[in-house]
């Protein structure tokens, strides 16, 4: 059996069942965008990078308003997610190109959500055969950019628009 080494994972694996807070509240308080990979600030919510990505560019677009449900976010937040959904799609075309999208939510800790207490959208960018063995058999995932580099590339798009 060959070995393949995804030493980052293990970043992930130690914060996994940690609470931290809520990153959703934390990360725009700390005005460390880059560093947080925060790319775009709203007026009612913001667009921040996945730390742990399911594909390069794999976006996450939150309000500020610390909010466990869709249903309960004013509508003027609401809407504004959804302005910064479309923007974030707009820059994610320009800038990385995908040849599709996953748009969504994952509401509750049985839909997948991760960080349930606080609601956000995730864009996933897709591309024809983004998919291989490595998640079925290796539990791993190959990511073809480095997060810093997509960083860069998404908040000059973001900056353009």
């Amino acid at each position: 059996m060959r070995v393949l080494w995804a030493p980052w994972r293990m970043a992930y694996l130690k914060r996994a069942n940690r609470p931290v807070g809520c990153i959703f509240c934390l990360k725009p308080r700390q005005r460390r965008d880059a560093t947080n990979l925060l790319l775009h600030r709203g007026r009612l919510g913001f667009v921040m990078m996945n730390l742990f990505p399911y594909n390069s560019g794999h976006l996450l677009i939150a309000p500020y308003a610390h909010a466990g449900a869709l249903e309960i976010l004013p509508d003027a937040v609401a809407l504004d997610l959804i302005g910064l959904t479309t923007l974030s799609l707009r820059v994610l075309r320009h800038t990385v190109k995908p040849e599709g999208f996953n748009v969504g939510l994952n509401l509750g800790r049985v839909a997948g959500a991760g960080i349930e207490g606080h609601v956000h959208f995730h864009i996933v960018p897709r591309w024809n055969g983004d998919t291989n063995f490595m998640p079925l058999f290796a539990e791993t995932r190959v990511m073809p950019e480095h997060l810093e580099a997509t960083y860069r590339k998404l908040r000059g798009g973001f900056t353009r628009f």
